[in-house]
């Protein structure tokens, strides 16, 4: 079993990702999807949160050896961020959506200088244009972003123009057509649904199960 698959497999067991072709999910966009990731529910199983901990921080190590920071994304990619950073002993700060609206109305949460080299911590990646808003902050702030790292990848056309047109280099532990592979593989899903499945992947704004 490859990393990929091993990380697909532990987000499955704890319920972080469900899958459901007939009674497909909302998401906040409006959009109607088989699936639906909240990568927050691994944070309640001590020994799933462990191996994810540990997978985060070596790619990290492996990719960008030259971090000397990590920023986390608020509100789900805060938690990893911590973890990872007083694993791998580095400096951390998180960043906001927006600036506060009281007391000194940071956007940025930490302490940092400029020039140093970060690495943003997702959750996961979607459109991109969340984790990408982030990447701006930061620049504007005087830091370099040296890449992002995310626990899933939907694997979407848009989300890989984005980072490539922002010159993002990201890793993800793990990804849509990993997960999907294995969960045909373990029976969760059907054969004939996986199908259903790439084809959503491919087009999600106008996918329709009908």
């Amino acid at each position: 079993m490859t990393n990929e698959q091993a990380v697909a497999e532990k987000l499955l067991q704890v319920k972080a990702i469900r899958l459901n072709v007939k009674e497909p999910f909302t998401w906040a966009s409006g959009w109607k999807s088989p699936i639906y990731c909240d990568n927050r529910k691994v944070l309640s199983f001590p020994h799933v949160r462990e191996f994810i901990k540990s997978e985060m921080c070596n790619v990290i190590f492996e990719q960008f050896p030259d971090a000397e920071l990590l920023a986390g994304v608020a509100t789900a990619g805060i938690a990893w961020g911590a973890m990872a950073a007083d694993q791998l002993k580095l400096p951390y700060i998180y960043v906001r959506p927006k600036p506060k609206e009281h007391g000194l109305g940071n956007q940025i949460e930490g302490s940092y200088e400029e020039n140093q080299k970060v690495v943003v911590i997702e959750d996961l990646i979607s459109t991109g244009k969340s984790s990408l808003e982030v990447v701006k902050v930061l620049r504007k702030a005087g830091v370099e972003v040296i890449g992002m790292v995310s626990i899933f990848n939907y694997g979407f056309e848009e989300a890989k123009s984005a980072m490539r047109n922002s010159y993002v280099p990201y890793h993800s532990l793990t990804n849509y057509s990993t997960l999907i592979s294995l969960a045909v593989e373990k029976g969760m899903i059907e054969a004939s649904e996986q199908e259903v499945l790439l084809k959503w992947s491919a087009d999600p704004a106008n996918w329709n199960i009908k």
